[in-house]
């Protein structure tokens, strides 16, 4: 290379240079935290930047996000969410209620927080109304957990002749107690038995199925916690392994073999957290975008477990599913 080239080259590195340091300086970060695993999150976190590209934010180019995940140990959500205020992340995008109620008492400055939470925000502190969430605090309320006795309506359809229904929780989780109220309130009213089975861990999941197989339970309804979410497949396998119908909380453990589920649309959730979080990267306060509550519903039925299970779904059933995989 001649001299003059070589100077030439230089001078445009040198040039070059502050500019992309201004360029990585200006790129925002998002903390995502999320009681669940990578693995269980993966479409979650395709809806959630689905949502950021709405917004004109593109993940690398001018949006980093810094995933944390708990896998399911519920003591680690304080530390995750410390952490990310930390790396002074722009916005923290919390993805389960008890993360939510985690990251409002882990001191964050001035950090804005988004939720998407299945447990009602106001009763849980997270906003003081849906309306005006007031603070640095808004999101998505997925409302699942108070489903409860709809699903239990769903799975007597799937199994009238259970005599005993199981109702399988997780005792570490601050929505039980109102889970197990309504679940057996609604039994009570309509005269099932229900049998009440905890689990909090992968041994604890195997010694509530051998129990449940000795019990002679008729059907079983699994509890709305992320815990379960993260041993889905091993839920499955245990429901299938001892031949037990089961009713989910959300239509991903259908996809993966489960028998059914009710919910509202949890990707729709995400999506719109990722738009939220777009629009206060943007300059838009918490404080003025009123909580989202899910209004889309969807029930989905897995005719092929049905069957491998010697179910008939009733006609009525299936054509009110929304989902149905054959």
């Amino acid at each position: 290379m001649r001299r003059r080239d070589l100077l030439t080259s230089i001078a445009a590195v040198a040039v070059a240079a502050p500019h992309r340091s201004r360029a990585q300086q200006s790129l925002r970060t998002i903390g995502y935290v999320s009681s669940r695993s990578a693995q269980a999150d993966t479409h979650l976190v395709a809806a959630f930047r689905s949502g950021l590209r709405e917004i004109g934010y593109l993940e690398g180019q001018n949006v980093g996000i810094e995933f944390r995940w708990a896998d399911g140990d519920y003591t680690r959500h304080e530390e995750l969410v410390a952490d990310l205020v930390r790396q002074k992340v722009d916005v923290i995008v919390a993805t389960s209620a008890p993360t939510a109620v985690a990251a409002k008492k882990v001191p964050r400055g001035a950090i804005p927080l988004v939720f998407t939470s299945g447990e009602d925000p106001v009763k849980d502190g997270l906003v003081s109304s849906l309306n005006r969430p007031g603070g640095d605090t808004t999101g998505i309320y997925v409302f699942t957990v108070g489903l409860g006795p709809k699903r239990l309506e769903i799975l007597r359809e799937l199994v009238p002749r259970a005599a005993i229904i199981a109702f399988l929780i997780n005792p570490k989780v601050g929505s039980t107690e109102f889970q197990l109220k309504d679940v057996q309130d609604a039994a009570r009213a309509i005269g099932q038995q229900i049998e009440i089975f905890a689990a909090n861990s992968e041994s604890e999941l195997n010694a509530a199925f051998d129990k449940m197989a000795r019990s002679k339970i008729g059907a079983l309804l699994v509890g709305a916690d992320p815990f379960f979410q993260v041993w889905r497949s091993q839920l499955i396998d245990l429901a299938f392994r001892h031949r037990i119908p089961t009713m989910y909380e959300w239509a991903d453990f259908v996809a993966s073999g489960g028998l059914a589920s009710y919910s509202t649309s949890r990707s729709e959730a995400y999506r719109l957290a990722g738009t939220y979080a777009g629009r206060i990267l943007k300059g838009e306060q918490p404080s003025a975008l009123p909580v989202i509550q899910s209004s889309k519903f969807e029930l989905a039925i897995n005719l092929k477990t049905a069957k491998a299970l010697g179910l008939t779904v009733p006609q009525a059933l299936l054509a009110r599913a929304d989902e149905v995989i054959e």
